[in-house]
């Protein structure tokens, strides 16, 4: 072995899955159910599914607006 290893024209692995953080988080039972529905159309966990969904509108900076009666 050597004693010392040059990394300096390594790349990052692109596999490697974004680091992830349980949460705890109220959703109402119907959203649950929907997505629960779609997951199973599609083949994926509902968790993913809400990730996924979730990432979505992070990445592309969507804005919610709420319009209240």
């Amino acid at each position: 072995m050597r004693e010392e290893y040059d990394f300096s024209k390594s790349i990052k692995n692109p596999y490697v899955q974004k680091e992830k953080k349980q949460i705890s988080i109220n959703i109402e039972t119907d959203t649950i159910e929907y997505f629960k529905l779609l997951a199973k159309k599609v083949g994926i966990p509902y968790q993913n599914l809400i990730n996924s969904y979730l990432t979505d509108c992070a990445t592309k900076k969507v804005e919610l607006h709420l319009k209240w009666g």
